[in-house]
């Protein structure tokens, strides 16, 4: 088998991401993040929509349209209901990042080994799965930007004018900034620079001049020319809208300096060793190669000091920081691959048996963990449950036997594949604690179509309810507090809440009948995670004669 995954790295890479993501791409809800992306996505195809993005039929120009595009092909091809089709852009972006960590490592070690090592560990780092269901941008933007670094290093890395390599970092840089801007070049690219001049020098540095000037000429013509033509078309909006986002990294979601620094711990089962990677003093006279190891940590730390400083911050932005945390903690994996059966000192033996002890225990204990949390809502999830029970309890006790013969490859490999079947067969599992207010919004369309009735909101309905929906739902409240009632006598309207003068006007224009109430948590109400946004109470009004 080993020999089997050196042979095709980048075919096992793909196919052990195929196996982790597409059997249940479709199982979790759509986030708030994709539901917006997703309508963009459908208003293209129905709309028209292709250069002058809307969402709901609104100017939706926050974020450039690349993964869009994708989303909105992808589902021409699947349908735009397809869930699969919509997400399968994503996926096969997962698959490019592990390739080409594989792609870069083998660049930079010389070993194809180890670099199947760093291209294992970022595509079972769980926020770099976990990034395309919160935010399906980043993924894309980052994944361009990991390409335009792997042709950028053979730049530098040449003592020959490298034409090749510097038109094709340049088309993913702008590639990259046609997906959320110039978010990866801050993160990933800048701090890449940095750590490469630090670790490797610049070399002919005046004779590349030119070349370099051309990238950034190809980068700003690809990543920039979707922006121009909108504010071309049209200026105003563009300009509120990128005022409002530019304020909010100042005023949102504001966090102190060192909110980041428990960034390792995003890689998921990877938290531990991914932590000791980062001891320089430790692994500098460890490493099988200190100046990839140095630029692997400076890489790091500089995208997390870059991140740090930008007063607004949440969790996900940390994504990118995942992609060289992989590279960096590979050299830790490597070592121990290489030397751990020779480690006498506790100090060193201590930290793995604990890491991969702890991974394999929970493997044992899952069938009773999980049974405990989900015996009243097994039925019709036996088979995942049983699935997923014996396959990570066999892993768990495989783990546990060759950690005792201190095989820490075939270690390594089964917690990839732990962290594989805990997706493809415990994620259905998910959907076993659906609570009994769980009210879907799915034929809210079709009836009200077979009822000759149009569908609107008072003033804010939430992506997720639009997105399900299947349609553009308008608001009869406007952003500046005026009214516009529709013409039709009766009509359908979805509020999450009406307040008392908006509930006394409707009165004087309408009778109102409530019918349903619409909630997309799969949680109670007295839960303190039940998201009041996802909720929607439906009425019929009838104009009053």
């Amino acid at each position: 088998m080993l020999k089997t995954i050196k042979k095709y790295p980048n075919l096992t890479i793909c196919l052990i991401v195929a196996i982790m993501l597409l059997p249940n791409i479709n199982v979790l809800g759509v986030s708030i993040m994709e539901a917006r992306n997703y309508i963009t996505a459908r208003e293209m195809v129905t709309d028209g929509n292709w250069l002058l993005t809307t969402m709901n039929g609104e100017a939706r120009y926050e974020k450039p349209p690349l993964p869009t595009w994708l989303a909105a092909l992808s589902g021409m091809v699947f349908g735009l209901k397809s869930l699969f089709g919509l997400r399968l852009p994503a996926v096969v972006m997962i698959m490019v990042i592990g390739c080409f960590t594989f792609k870069l490592s083998k660049k930079l070690l010389s070993n194809i080994s180890h670099s199947i090592i760093n291209a294992l560990v970022v595509i079972s780092s769980f926020y770099v799965i976990g990034i395309i269901i919160e935010a399906p941008w980043d993924i894309f933007t980052h994944g361009f930007m990991l390409i335009a670094i792997y042709y950028l290093y053979d730049f530098f890395e040449s003592n020959n004018t490298t034409y090749k390599s510097a038109l094709l970092s340049g088309v993913f840089i702008g590639l990259s900034f046609m997906c959320k801007g110039p978010i990866s070049i801050y993160a990933l690219l800048v701090p890449f620079v940095l750590a490469y001049g630090f670790s490797y020098k610049y070399k002919n540095f005046k004779k590349k001049i030119p070349l370099m000037i051309l990238i950034l000429i190809i980068s700003l013509v690809i990543g920039g020319w979707w922006f121009v033509y909108v504010r071309l078309q049209d200026p105003e909006t563009l300009i509120a809208i990128t005022k409002r986002e530019t304020g909010n990294w100042s005023s949102y979601n504001v966090r102190p300096f060192h909110y980041y620094w428990s960034f390792f711990t995003q890689s998921g089962l990877w938290a531990i060793p991914a932590f000791i990677g980062l001891l320089y003093p430790y692994l500098k006279t460890r490493v099988s190669n200190l100046k990839a190891y140095k630029l692997s940590i400076l890489w790091t730390f500089f995208a997390v000091i870059l991140l740090s400083v930008i007063p607004e911050k949440k969790s996900r932005y940390l994504m990118p920081v995942l992609i060289p945390l992989a590279f960096n903690t590979g050299f830790y994996i490597e070592y121990l691959v290489s030397n751990f059966k020779n480690l006498k000192d506790k100090r060193e033996t201590l930290p793995v048996y604990f890491n991969f002890g702890l991974i394999a225990i929970i493997g044992i204990t899952f069938p009773i963990i999980a049974y405990v949390i989900l015996k009243d809502n097994l039925s019709g999830f036996w088979f995942w449950y049983i699935a997923s029970s014996l396959l990570l309890m066999s892993i768990g006790i495989l783990i546990l036997s060759q950690l005792k013969k201190k095989n820490i490859r075939k270690v390594f490999l089964l917690t990839v594949a732990f962290f594989t079947c805990l997706l493809t067969f415990g994620l259905p599992l998910s959907n076993a604690t659906k609570s009994d207010n769980y009210n879907p919004i799915t034929n809210l369309n079709l009836k009200a179509k077979q009822l000759n009735i149009k569908i609107y909101t008072l003033d804010y309905v939430s992506p997720e309810i639009i997105w399900q929906y299947g349609d553009k739902i308008p608001s009869i409240k406007l952003e500046d507090n005026t009214y516009n009632f529709p013409k039709e006598e009766k009509i359908g309207l979805l509020a999450n809440d009406i307040n008392p003068e908006d509930e006394k006007l409707l009165k004087s224009l309408y009778k109102i009948e409530k019918i349903t109430t619409y909630d997309l948590n799969s949680i109670p109400q007295t839960n303190r995670k039940h998201k009041d946004r996802l909720l929607n109470h439906y009425y019929i009004l009838t104009r009053i004669q």
